[in-house]
C-alpha cells in the first residue's frame, strides 16, 4: 500500500513537472501582448515610444517602462484584462511628470544638432531649424529627448532649445513670423550690415516679427534676443505658407546646393545626409518629409518603373538601396530627386547630378544597380504620408 501511494505521489509529480507553470504561461501571454501593441502602434523606434518590460515577484506581476502614446497603453492595459491577466501598471506615460509643464521647445539656434543619445560624442541623428516648435518628452541630465515636426525622437541639448508651456509654444506659432530665405546669413543688433552679429542664419529659419524697419525686420529669438533681418534675405511667414509647392522651384533651389559637402545627419542648407537633402528641399517649398530614406519611401504614389523610367516626371523620389531576397529584407539606405531627362540631383559625399542612362557622361553605375523604386510626392500633398507646412500643427493652429 505504501509502495503504489509513493508510486502514484512520483507519477503526479512528474506529471505536474512537465506542465507549464502558470505564472510562466501568463509571462509568455504578457509578452505577445505587449508585441504585438508595439507592433500595432509603434512598429518604428524613430518616431515612437513603446519601451515595456514586465517583472514577475512572489506571484505578482509588474509592469515598467515608458511610452509616449496613450492609447498605446490603454490598448496594452485592455488587452492584458480581457484576457484575465492581473497586473501592477507602473508604466511611465510620457510627457515624464519631472518636465512640469514645460512639454514643448522652441529651437534657438540657427540650427540645433539633435542626436541619437544624450551625449555630445552620440551619432548626429537629424536636426531642426531655428523657431521649430518641438515636443519635448524626458530629461537627462541637460539633454531633451524630443519629437521634431516629422516625428522623429532624439536628444537635443539645453543650449539648443527654449523651454515653453504649451500655451507659450501655442502664442508663438500665432506670433507675426519671418522665414529666412538666403541660404546662409546674419542677424544684426542694428539695422545695418556692419552692426555686430547676434547669430547666423539659415533657410527656413523663423523668427518673430516685431517691426519692418527701413530695410531690415526687427524681430526677436524665442529666448527673446532681438536682431535685424534684411528683407531682401526673408518673407513674411503668413504670405509665404499661401504659395503653393511648384516642382520647378523645387529643384531650383536643389540645383543651388550643388557642391555642398554630405553630412551623417544634417537636414539644413549648411550640410545634408541623402534624405535631409531632399527633406530640406521640399520644407523650403512647403512641404514636410518624413526624416530618413527609408521612411520616405513609404510616401507619396507608386511610380511604375517595371520596364525602365519613361514613367518618371521630374520632382520624383528615387530609391536606393538593397532588394529583398528569401533570407534578407529589403534595405533603403539613399534617396535622390529626379530632375526629368534621366537625371537626378542628390547627397552623396556631395551634392551632385547623376543620370541613370548609361551613355551618359554622369552615368552612375553603382546607383543604378541598386536602384528600387519611385515615389511621385506632387500628387500626394496633404496625404500618404506627405504634409503641408501650412496645415502643420508643429507651425500653425488652424
Amino acid at each position: 500500500m505504501i509502495k503504489t501511494l509513493l508510486t502514484t505521489t512520483i507519477a503526479t509529480a512528474l506529471i505536474l513537472s512537465c506542465q507549464p507553470n502558470s505564472h510562466e504561461h501568463e509571462m509568455n501571454k504578457i509578452n505577445e501582448i505587449t508585441n504585438s501593441v508595439k507592433q500595432k502602434w509603434a512598429p518604428d523606434k524613430r518616431v515612437a515610444i513603446f519601451n515595456i518590460d514586465s517583472q514577475e515577484t512572489a506571484g505578482i506581476i509588474t509592469l515598467t517602462g515608458e511610452t509616449n502614446l496613450p492609447e498605446a497603453h490603454n490598448d496594452l492595459i485592455n488587452q492584458l484584462k480581457n484576457n484575465k491577466i492581473n497586473v501592477i501598471d507602473n508604466i511611465n506615460t510620457l510627457p515624464d511628470n519631472n518636465l512640469g509643464e514645460d512639454h514643448f521647445g522652441i529651437i534657438r539656434l540657427s540650427v540645433a544638432n539633435i542626436r541619437s543619445k544624450p551625449a555630445h560624442s552620440a551619432e548626429l541623428a537629424t536636426q531642426a531649424l531655428l523657431g521649430t516648435v518641438v515636443k519635448i518628452f524626458k530629461k537627462s541630465s541637460y539633454w531633451y529627448l524630443v519629437q521634431t515636426p516629422d516625428d522623429y525622437l532624439a536628444w537635443v541639448d539645453a543650449s539648443g532649445i527654449t523651454l515653453v508651456t504649451a500655451k507659450t509654444a501655442d502664442q508663438w506659432k500665432i506670433n507675426a513670423k519671418i522665414i529666412y530665405t538666403a541660404d546662409y546669413g546674419f542677424s544684426y543688433s542694428a539695422p545695418r550690415a556692419d552692426a555686430e552679429r547676434v547669430s547666423d542664419l539659415v533657410a527656413g529659419d523663423l523668427l518673430e516679427l516685431l517691426s519692418d524697419s527701413f530695410d531690415y525686420y526687427k524681430v526677436r529669438y524665442p529666448d527673446g534676443r532681438t536682431a535685424f533681418v534684411p528683407n531682401s534675405e526673408a518673407d513674411i511667414f503668413t504670405d509665404w505658407l499661401v504659395s503653393e509647392p511648384n516642382v520647378d522651384n523645387i529643384i531650383c533651389d536643389a540645383r543651388k546646393y550643388i557642391g555642398l559637402p554630405y553630412l551623417w545627419g544634417g537636414t539644413s542648407t549648411k550640410n545634408f545626409d541623402c534624405s535631409g537633402f531632399t527633406k530640406i528641399v521640399f520644407y523650403l517649398n512647403g512641404i514636410v518629409l518624413p526624416r530618413d530614406a527609408s521612411q520616405q519611401v513609404y510616401t507619396g504614389h507608386p511610380v511604375d518603373t517595371e520596364d525602365g523610367f519613361d514613367n518618371l516626371v521630374p520632382g520624383d523620389l528615387l530609391f536606393f538601396g538593397k532588394a529583398a531576397t528569401d533570407s534578407t529584407r529589403e534595405r533603403i539606405t539613399h534617396v535622390g530627386l529626379y530632375m526629368g531627362d534621366t537625371e537626378f540631383i542628390h547627397a552623396s559625399g556631395l551634392v551632385k547630378i547623376n543620370s541613370i542612362d548609361s551613355t551618359r557622361s554622369n552615368f552612375n553605375r553603382y546607383r543604378y544597380d541598386t536602384f528600387i523604386r519611385a515615389r511621385r510626392i506632387m500628387t500626394s500633398l496633404s496625404e500618404n504620408g506627405i504634409q503641408l507646412v501650412k496645415d502643420h500643427p508643429a507651425y500653425v493652429i488652424n
